[in-house]
């Protein structure tokens, strides 16, 4: 009997998590001495708190806690060490208040102290006879050392699983935080240009006023935007995003303003916008520039009078939200040509604020380069790479149309590309592209752009290898290079092109150019 109790306490080990072991290992215990009641309590701070009952009345009894300033039968064998056995009804160690309202009493109580290795005390667990002859117990002196050896060897397993499950918990604390930090998107820099812009951003995080952030795309104006709603009072609301040029402009209505059910086919329930998802916080609308100009005109009343009308409801909601919202198109244009409402314009951008390219933050492109060569390293469990010298001077040399994205991303190739701990020139994708004439590379350089027809600067030209090419070449590359960014929508085009659309549509057409 005593070798198959033994095995049956040894299999504790096996059990790492403490909730499911403290009830197997004091239903095992209740079983060899055939009584139905029991509890496992341990210390905590000045307190006694009951973390496991097994029986009739279980559940009122886990969870309570009593004052070590309380006599209790528990409290005693934890602070002596020692098992006790106590008759509730004469013994004043006994905290009577904790059955009064129980029908069943104890009639004897068998207290045992849980040890650490360590031998200390962290608990103690009772085994509880209800009968009133006090018949179900087996006190006999042997017996009871045998059960206290077997106990040991329980609490010894139930305090290792507790350890184990605080080191997984602490262990699981420190990762959610490394990947908070991994995840958690820094503003790097150091240059006069980007300095000047975010001390703009930490005076305007005090205010309400609507922000208008300009710059290339991939220069981080989100990034950006949501640092001015983590320094304001709203940072403990929503910050809510929404990119206005790639869906539909059905769809984007519906996006910020929500619908009512029965709005639309396929409307079959109420849906709030990402205007009254975000009350009490921060929307920002990036590529405002793209917006349609018949939605332009609900986002100017958004903005005024901070009320929204759903699709399909009759009622006005009122909302409080800041809006900041980014554009890498010359807006100031778009409003000359009638593409932009000028009101609006007006009321976005009453705090200004412009990201300059990266070409322009020459020092600080190794700051970036190591800050994401660390971070992704970090999150791809390799080791750190280095780059050389002079695969560095390429880097400070090239023109980034991509700005910081475009570096962003070509760390991570190179770290998945490169076998060796350094990186070479040789290694670096585009370094070979600017000694290649030919037509294809050449239409490449345009599509890799993500900036607007209106962004393609004079100072930009002497990037791009123009020997040995036509006209014809360089245009029918600058064509597909704008209607590949417009998804081939040949009106978008035409407009990045500052072109009517008939005349370029009808070079297209000269230049051979489909839609495959």
């Amino acid at each position: 009997m005593f070798e198959s109790a033994v095995n049956l306490f040894k299999s504790f080990s096996e059990e790492l998590d403490p909730d499911r072991l403290q009830r197997k290992f004091l239903k095992s215990l209740l079983k060899l001495q055939k009584v139905e009641r029991g509890s496992i309590w341990i210390k905590k701070d000045d307190r006694y708190l009951c973390i496991e009952a097994v029986g009739r009345y279980g559940e009122n009894i886990k969870g309570v806690s009593i004052s070590a300033d309380h006599k209790s039968i528990v409290g005693w064998v934890i602070e002596n060490g020692k098992m006790t056995m106590a008759e509730p009804k004469t013994d004043a160690r006994h905290y009577k208040e904790l059955e009064e309202k129980l029908a069943v009493k104890s009639s004897l109580i068998l207290c045992f102290p849980l040890f650490l290795r360590s031998k200390e005390v962290y608990g103690a667990v009772q085994v509880i006879d209800t009968d009133p002859e006090k018949s179900r117990l087996n006190l006999d002196e042997e017996y009871l050392s045998y059960l206290q050896d077997l106990i040991n060897i329980g609490s010894i397993a139930l305090g290792n699983a507790v350890l184990y499950s605080k080191q997984l918990k602490e262990t699981q604390n420190l990762r959610d935080t490394l990947n908070r930090i991994q995840e958690e998107e820094v503003i790097v820099g150091q240059c006069a240009a980007l300095k000047k812009s975010l001390e703009l951003a930490e005076s305007y995080a005090k205010t309400d006023f609507p922000v208008l952030i300009t710059g290339e795309s991939g220069t981080g104006k989100e990034l950006v935007s949501n640092k001015i709603h983590k320094l304001s009072d709203r940072k403990e609301n929503p910050f809510l995003v929404q990119n206005c040029s790639t869906i539909p402009e059905s769809l984007l209505e519906s996006e910020l303003f929500g619908y009512k059910k029965g709005a639309f086919s396929g409307a079959s329930k109420d849906k709030p916008g990402l205007f009254e998802a975000a009350h009490g916080g921060t929307v920002f609308l990036d590529e405002i520039g793209d917006m349609p100009i018949n939605l332009q005109a609900g986002i100017l009343r958004v903005i005024q009078n901070m009320e929204i009308k759903p699709l399909g409801d009759t009622r006005i909601k009122n909302i409080n939200i800041r809006v900041i919202s980014a554009t890498n198109r010359n807006i100031k244009n778009m409003v000359a040509d009638n593409e932009f409402r000028q009101d609006l314009f007006y009321r976005l951008s009453v705090l200004p604020l412009h990201l300059p390219p990266l070409r322009e933050r020459k020092e600080d492109i190794p700051l970036l380069f190591n800050h994401f060569i660390k971070r992704e390293s970090v999150k791809l469990e390799i080791d750190i790479k280095s780059i050389r010298s002079d695969a560095m001077q390429f880097l400070l040399s090239y023109h980034w149309p991509g700005n910081i994205r475009e570096l962003e991303n070509l760390v991570r190739y190179l770290l998945v590309s490169t076998d060796s701990d350094y990186i070479e020139l040789q290694d670096i994708p585009f370094n070979q592209e600017r000694t290649e004439k030919s037509f294809p590379e050449t239409t490449r350089m345009f599509e890799d752009r993500e900036v607007s027809a209106d962004q393609l600067e004079l100072r930009e030209t002497e990037n791009i290898q123009f020997t040995d090419l036509s006209w014809e070449e360089v245009e029918r590359g600058y064509a597909l290079y704008l209607l590949k960014k417009n998804n081939w929508n040949v009106t978008n085009a035409a407009k990045d092109a500052k072109l009517n659309r008939s005349t370029f549509d009808s070079r297209i057409k000269r230049l051979g150019i489909k839609n495959k």
